[in-house]
């Protein structure tokens, strides 16, 4: 099988989505973003309430499954408090259906500074993919408020995720600078 899943993280509005759709403009691969479960879930349900939590995380195990059963080169992409448990737990379960398959499994954390990320947020392509953040005023005080988590990992400070990435090849990126094309090229070349 030639299946891959290639996990992109980063804190909110990094780009993670942009990112993932230059690369599969690039590539076979393909992209479930993290908001493909969100939006349709927050038309019933509370965000964070329990059978949002609970639903939100069986769809995309079970996409990531299939696809993993399918030999699928995958993309997905998700915020990741890397030093909470559960996210750890939630994270490593995404990524034992590739696991098990003898597929190819890699991570790309995405990192830009606040600035960056609160202009990214107002990006059109953002806000039509992800109707829950059209509220603009929510949405720059939602990226704000993540601040204080922990949301990419560092060599020098040990984390909870570091357990679930390790062994399978890691890229830290910062895309500040970069344009989504320009971070695609670069995790293609690196994924090569």
């Amino acid at each position: 099988m030639t299946g891959e899943l290639l996990l992109i993280s980063g804190p909110p509005a990094v780009g993670k989505m942009t990112v993932g759709r230059a690369i599969c403009d690039r590539s076979d691969l393909r992209l479930f973003h993290n908001h493909l479960t969100i939006e349709p879930l927050l038309e019933v349900f509370e965000y964070s309430s329990r059978p949002f939590t609970v639903l939100n995380e069986e769809f995309r195990r079970r996409v990531i499954e299939e696809a993993a059963a399918t030999g699928i080169r995958l993309i997905f992409t998700f915020v990741w408090g890397v030093d909470l448990a559960s996210d750890a737990v939630i994270v490593g379960s995404y990524v034992k259906p590739y696991v098990s398959a003898g597929l190819r499994v890699s991570f790309v954390e995405l990192h830009a500074d606040l600035s960056t990320r609160l202009a990214r947020n107002h990006g059109a392509d953002r806000i039509e993919a992800k109707p829950s953040k059209q509220d603009l005023t929510w949405s720059d005080d939602n990226v704000r408020s993540l601040e204080h988590y922990r949301m990419i990992t560092d060599p020098e400070r040990p984390s909870l995720a570091d357990d679930v990435i390790n062994g399978h090849a890691h890229l830290r990126l910062d895309s500040t600078s970069l344009t989504a094309g320009q971070a695609a090229d670069h995790i293609l070349t690196w994924l090569k």
